[in-house]
């Protein structure tokens, strides 16, 4: 892979608290600006799982691994995301990385 298409996905499962997940959809749409404005930021979407009420897919299209955990997570924008995403979570989800390997 050229290293002009290196991208980074960030897979994360969000377990939203019942009976939240309308203001949490709601208050997601105004965290998106923050996502998107980051640098390194290449996109995102958010889905909503048919089979369970409550849990959302969460994926972010990153340049690079360092995008996201260091430039974003040490970020003052980072701390809005907090106060604005962190209180949803039941349990506190688990991000990880992936890096997209040609087949």
């Amino acid at each position: 892979m050229s290293l002009q298409n290196y991208m980074i996905l960030e897979a994360v499962i969000l377990p939203i608290k019942h009976g939240l997940e309308s203001d949490f959809e709601a208050t997601f749409k105004k965290a998106s600006k923050i996502l998107s404005s980051m640098d390194g930021y290449l996109s995102h979407e958010l889905h909503k799982c048919i089979e369970v009420q409550g849990k959302y897919l969460l994926l972010v299209r990153w340049k690079t691994l360092e995008s996201h955990t260091i430039g974003f997570r040490n970020s003052v924008e980072y701390q809005e995301w907090k106060k604005l995403l962190h209180h949803f979570y039941e349990p506190f989800p688990t991000v990880e990385h992936f890096e997209e390997i040609e087949i």
